[in-house]
């Protein structure tokens, strides 16, 4: 049934690019020339997805050598620049739905051929003044399709943001570190040893890092973090 309902929609409500607007290609609201532009995050760190020279792929970079963080492992496919920037920004700020649909649809293609599967995906929760402001939580909206393609469960509820946080935008890491920090707290004991921590983008992962540091501490062994692009 699901199947007829695809191509019914499709018939309908064609795919197209929203890079370009030309026909969308694989169901996708994107086309082959604008996929294949995307900039790939191909040689980065295993640990923190940090971007590194060809020469260094697969090798950890020399901050997390020295100051290993909380989470163990990044999945960050793409580079926060160009087309993908145009996506991220749309939907955070222009309020773009599709580009949710199409970023949860590249992000799920990436871990599952790449990633471990989780026992749940933890998208960063806004603070509920945010979410008044925006109107939505954009980590929440692309997890909702990473969810329906992987089957992971979603846990939307079990952390919370206990305090407004200025925007991170700007800010040097040691601020954002300052501004994050104690911003999460745990509503009710985890069931899970592995959790996926899921947002748009990292920068300097002060974010997913406290995040990370509330699960581990709360007992979660392994925590993963995926997003779309990294900075």
């Amino acid at each position: 049934m699901n199947n007829w309902l695809d191509i019914i929609q499709q018939l309908l409500f064609p795919p197209t690019c929203v890079l370009c607007g030309s026909a969308g290609q694989a169901g996708r609201d994107l086309c082959l020339p604008c996929r294949e532009q995307l900039p790939v995050n191909a040689c980065c760190c295993p640990r923190c997805a940090n971007p590194l020279a060809a020469a260094d792929a697969d090798r950890l970079c020399g901050r997390c050598i020295s100051r290993p963080p909380a989470f163990d492992r990044v999945h960050a496919p793409f580079l926060y620049r160009e087309g993908m920037r145009h996506l991220i920004t749309g939907l955070k700020f222009g309020s773009r739905h599709a580009h949710a649909r199409l970023l949860g649809q590249l992000l799920a293609e990436h871990v599952g051929r790449h990633a471990a599967m989780p026992d749940c995906v933890m998208p960063v929760p806004l603070h509920r003044t945010r979410y008044r402001e925006r109107g939505f939580n954009q980590a929440i909206e692309i997890a909702r399709l990473i969810a329906a393609e992987t089957g992971v469960p979603l846990d939307l509820y079990s952390c919370r943001r206990r305090r407004a946080t200025p925007h991170q935008a700007g800010l040097t890491s040691k601020q954002r570190q300052r501004n994050i920090k104690n911003a999460f707290e745990l509503v009710k004991p985890l069931p899970y040893r592995h959790v996926a921590i899921l947002d748009d983008v990292m920068t300097t992962g002060s974010t997913v890092q406290e995040m990370a540091l509330l699960l581990k501490r709360q007992g979660v062994e392994r925590v993963d973090v995926w997003v779309c692009a990294r900075a």
